[in-house]
């Protein structure tokens, strides 16, 4: 009878230092993980297990309604539309991006590296999308063609660099700058999430304008309050730093923040789809939609700045010397 061997597993103390997770005690990989292993340990309880399905299985829903939305809308002619397609097609690369980072991250040090570099370009990538579909069709009445409106999309897409430069350059802070590689990590997505949700702050907290005022505002705060709650859980590594190796396997901090993350997404994109059709009249009638050209430039824009930072930071992992990098703990 065929049986199947699943990967050994490994405490904290048995593994390079560049792999721990604060709190987390055990259920650790191989650190050279083959790629056949790394695929059987999604059938296998580890620390990660749970990382990857979070992402996984909403990816394939988000892919779902992408392909749902992209049968009933006719592409050639209707541009309106054009954007929530954008916006719904990065909501399924990050998630898969995640999941594949999760899943290969223990191949070796580098790896590692490597993998949550494209995890940070695919998260900026969706940080785009959004930009994208909220200058579209949630920006509130009184700043809709205004200068702000007119560059919005074109800093977004400089953001994305920013900050896809600025979490990669984190990860060579771990070890020796543990709290200022976290504190750079925070910043340099809280930065683009500020920039992108400012047409949405003024729309909640000061003039939304007629057009603005409907049912998409109750999903609006909803996405922004498991943001918030995502960012918090992401930034305090709570609750298994108050309870190392209780929480190792189920319910540690980056499951939960994976879980807050997905449901912002899914208020998000009902927001915008509520938008989308209930400000389509007001939004055709004041402004004009975007252009082909439009999109796809800040898209490839973002793809290949992106690309280049993390090619430039994948390079310089194997320039700075092992020790400096990835030191062990003694």
């Amino acid at each position: 009878m065929l049986s199947l061997k699943l990967p050994r597993l490994f405490s904290i103390d048995q593994i390079p230092q560049v792999f721990h997770e604060q709190g987390i005690l055990f259920g650790y990989r191989h650190p050279q993980s083959s790629a056949t292993a790394c695929i059987l340990s999604l059938f296998q309880m580890t620390n990660e297990t749970l990382n990857i399905w979070t992402h996984l299985l909403p990816f394939w829903f988000f892919a779902w309604r992408f392909v749902t939305s992209l049968y009933v809308t006719d592409i050639k002619n209707d541009n309106y539309s054009w954007p929530m397609l954008v916006y719904m097609c990065t909501s399924c690369v990050y998630p898969l991006a995640s999941s594949c980072a999760h899943t290969f991250s223990s191949m070796s040090k580098n790896a590692r590296h490597i993998c949550y570099f494209l995890d940070y370009g695919a998260v900026n990538l969706f940080s785009l999308g959004s930009a994208i579909a909220y200058s579209a069709y949630t920006f509130p009445d009184t700043l809709v063609c205004t200068t702000f409106h007119d560059y919005y999309v074109a800093m977004a897409v400089l953001n994305t660099v920013l900050s896809t430069g600025l979490s990669c350059y984190s990860r060579f802070l771990e070890i020796q700058k543990p709290r200022l590689c976290k504190v750079i990590r925070v910043l340099a997505f809280a930065y683009p999430y500020t920039w992108d949700s400012l047409p949405i702050f003024y729309r909640l907290f000061l003039f939304p304008g007629e057009s603005a005022q409907n049912e998409a505002t109750s999903y609006h705060q909803k996405h922004m309050i498991m943001t918030l709650l995502a960012s918090f859980l992401y930034s305090a590594h709570l609750p298994e730093r108050l309870a190392p190796g209780r929480f190792d396997y189920i319910g540690h901090s980056h499951q939960l923040f994976h879980v807050c993350v997905i449901l912002a997404t899914h208020m998000q994109m009902e927001a915008i789809l509520l938008d989308k059709t209930l400000r389509k009249e007001w939004l055709l009638a004041t402004s004009k939609p975007f252009s082909f050209s439009h999109i796809a430039g800040a898209i490839l824009l973002c793809i290949i700045f992106s690309l280049s930072n993390i090619i430039y930071f994948s390079a310089a992992l194997y320039r700075i010397p092992k020790p400096e990098l990835h030191k062990k703990e003694t």
